[in-house]
């Protein structure tokens, strides 16, 4: 989750260039903490236990480790790092009602949740270009090079943007409600400005545009195929529509409010906006760290299976001609590969893994 956290320094009376012990809560009652506060712990909580299922179900099964897949692993690191690296020490915050770590705790929080975040964008950017590519093309190898190569570039673009407040293009401080750490959205300088809008345009439009129109595309693809295929085909395109736009809705809802507030923090009147609705957007991207293993590992089909079957006995993987005689169409295996992340059923690939599941009718594995 990308804490580059595009809040307000909206209360009068705290600046971020004040020593941290004294930003306070002027804005927010009691209540508000105690709201923010259980927000903030659930989010914490949820996030951690479902991204530690992600990594526990790649750890466990080494056919989860797919080329494709490995992205989806990469989200759920940074996710993760955000949980334990940021959301504690927002919590801890919201409970005292004040920064407790330090100046250079500061510093190291909107560091460390602005690289962890960014790293977290940038891969969901490339699961929608990897989504987009396969739902029009036959991939006929499968290698690591691609994915690997893609997550490099999701750690080196962080932080190329994320190291330079450090050294003086801007800075790290608190912001005005004193739970977390970010950029000074505040600043009217030069310096500060020009890194405020190169971020903006570099970590946030711009892989927002290409996820929304990576995915538009897919809309698009189905809606073509969908024409031509009105048996079962028709019905996985409303599951994959259904699908899509939940991923654009949550992306949205998560992320616009952040660029909103920093656009009017930085160019706009910052007074128009009230204390208790500046705290939002902070809140609303930490969501991300819950939504992203859920939408997209743990509603992923073979993510799914292989989750059902971590406490459940074993059966004998069903028979090579029971493969064989499934019919589906080329559409129909790019889509579950696009979306569902499934390998291509090929004998071979169905043989190579131990089927594990609860129930032999539940999954029409009867040979």
């Amino acid at each position: 989750m990308m804490t580059v956290n595009w809040m307000l320094n909206s209360s009068p009376n705290s600046s971020p260039s004040l020593p941290l012990s004294q930003v306070g809560w002027t804005g927010l009652s009691r209540t508000g903490l105690t709201v923010v506060a259980v927000c903030l712990g659930i989010i914490m909580v949820l996030g951690f236990l479902n991204n530690l299922l992600v990594l526990v179900l790649f750890c466990k099964y080494k056919v989860l480790r797919s080329p494709m897949n490995m992205l989806l692993l990469n989200i759920s690191v940074s996710d993760m790092l955000v949980c334990i690296c940021g959301t504690p020490f927002s919590f801890a915050a919201s409970v005292q009602g004040r920064w407790l770590v330090g100046e250079q705790g500061c510093k190291w929080y909107g560091f460390a949740n602005s690289l962890f975040g960014i790293v977290s964008l940038l891969s969901l950017c490339f699961v929608s270009y990897d989504r987009s590519y396969m739902i029009t093309r036959i991939r006929t190898t499968h290698n690591f090079k691609r994915p690997i190569l893609a997550i490099g570039v999701s750690w080196l673009y962080s932080l190329l943007w994320t190291v330079p407040p450090l050294f003086g293009w801007s800075a790290y401080g608190p912001e005005g409600q004193g739970i977390s750490c970010s950029v000074n959205w505040k600043t009217h300088t030069m310096n500060g400005m020009s890194y405020i809008i190169c971020l903006f345009i570099f970590c946030l439009a711009l892989p927002i545009l290409f996820i929304v129109c990576s995915y538009a595309r897919i809309l698009y693809t189905i809606k073509q195929v969908g024409q031509n295929k009105k048996t079962a085909a028709c019905r996985r395109k409303y599951h994959v529509f259904f699908m899509v736009l939940i991923t654009i809705v949550c992306f949205l809802l998560c992320w616009m409010p952040y660029g909103i507030m920093a656009l009017l923090a930085t160019f706009g009147d910052s007074d128009l906006i009230t204390s208790t609705v500046s705290i939002v957007p902070v809140v609303l991207a930490k969501t991300s760290t819950v939504y992203n293993p859920i939408i997209y590992v743990l509603m992923n089909k073979q993510i799914i299976f292989y989750c059902l079957a971590m406490n459940c006995y074993e059966i004998i993987p069903p028979k090579p001609k029971t493969i064989i005689n499934w019919s589906f169409s080329i559409h129909d295996c790019l889509w579950d590969i696009a979306v569902s992340n499934w390998l291509p059923r090929s004998p071979t690939n169905i043989q190579s893994i131990h089927f594990t599941v609860c129930s032999v009718k539940r999954f029409g594995m009867s040979s």
